[in-house]
């Protein structure tokens, strides 16, 4: 049986909130939801810190990465993971002990995670947040609104990658500081991954004028999420930064090709008819040949190789050689970002309407 307690304002202003939580507001948080519960994906939830493992750290909704120590309460929610270097992780069937998976303020339960990395640092839900009524809270109930078409009115860039670290939000950065100070205004979002701020922050100090990300539209993460949600956020956030009349939008696919949201995506039409150039991050000439490949299948539009291959010479002449595109350091895309538009510009197919998702 689920019961419903009161929740005090100076409780919830003395926890420390997540990332995944900074769109939420606390001032409808006034009860708290425990007993026979089950978390859904958004649900927001406030929990003691029992043992510091490999998160010492969580992400704070300002940016500021807080120390945790062992009775810390903490705000986050339950979602999904999703991160090879890292964990593996699903939503909970109940309020028992599970474990804070990602630094950003995911809540889950660990099944898998990378050998270098320590046990996951665990926490014990005290129970979901709720309003007046005892409802629970969810990232959903303030998030932006879902569209199911893309009304194009700029050019789409994306970066894609072979894996997680492969280095696509430092090449989105420079692309994006490129096109700034080439004199376009720029919009930014990150379409997958798990909910954080740091990578968010990067595209802003890059100089976009508008960063978003799937945390705006109330999912905590994309992995799990059904694939014509996945097309619906990607349509939903190029709509949102249109709105603010951009030149140029710019977004970062998680993760590498074969991971299942990413592989679903970039097959899908509403992506392959609305993306205009591909960056792809690599960290080695045999992850470019075959990124490539799986592109070029896709009749997606290469532009450029960069990421962490490009910290070496010879790597990168063996890319080069491999794959016949150019090899571009940051620098490089940052330098080259007004011909890309150029290049797009001339290329660019008529807007995609009303596509359904």
């Amino acid at each position: 049986m689920m019961q419903i307690t009161s929740l005090t304002k100076l409780r919830l202003q003395k926890a420390k909130a997540a990332y995944t939580t900074r769109n939420v507001d606390f001032s409808v948080g006034t009860t708290l939801l425990r007993g026979n519960v089950i978390p859904q994906s958004g649900n927001v939830v406030l929990a003691k810190v029992t043992e510091i493992g490999q998160h010492t750290r969580i992400e704070l909704a300002s940016g500021r990465r807080a120390h945790l120590f062992p009775g810390d309460e903490i705000i986050v929610c339950y979602g999904d993971r999703y991160a090879p270097d890292q964990f593996e992780a699903q939503i909970p069937s109940d309020l028992a002990t599970c474990h804070l998976v990602a630094a950003g303020g995911i809540a889950a339960r660990a099944t898998a995670q990378h050998n270098r990395m320590d046990d996951p640092t665990t926490i014990t839900p005290i129970g979901l947040i709720g309003d007046s009524e005892g409802k629970p809270i969810n990232l959903r109930d303030y998030a932006l609104s879902m569209t199911n078409f893309i009304n194009k009115t700029t050019p789409i860039f994306a970066v894609v990658g072979t894996s997680m670290n492969s280095g696509k939000t430092t090449t989105a950065a420079y692309l994006i500081r490129g096109l700034t100070e080439a004199g376009f205004k720029v919009g930014a979002a990150k379409i997958t991954g798990t909910g954080s701020g740091p990578d968010v922050g990067m595209m802003h100090d890059a100089g976009a004028a508008k960063v978003l990300d799937f945390s705006d539209l109330g999912f905590p993460s994309t992995y799990r999420v059904a694939p014509r949600q996945i097309e619906a956020i990607f349509a939903s956030l190029v709509n949102h930064l249109s709105s603010n009349n951009v030149d140029a939008i710019v977004l970062e696919i998680a993760d590498g090709l074969y991971q299942a949201e990413t592989a679903h995506l970039i097959a899908a039409p509403i992506f392959r008819q609305n993306i205009d150039g591909i960056l792809f991050a690599t960290s080695d000439a045999l992850g470019a040949a075959t990124g490539v490949k799986i592109l070029q299948e896709r009749d997606l539009p290469i532009l450029a190789i960069s990421g962490k291959v490009t910290a070496s010479p010879l790597a990168t002449r063996e890319t080069q050689r491999a794959t016949e595109f150019p090899v571009f350091s940051p620098e490089t895309i940052a330098s080259e970002a007004a011909e890309f538009m150029t290049c797009v510009a001339q290329t660019q197919a008529q807007p995609q309407l009303a596509l359904p998702v």
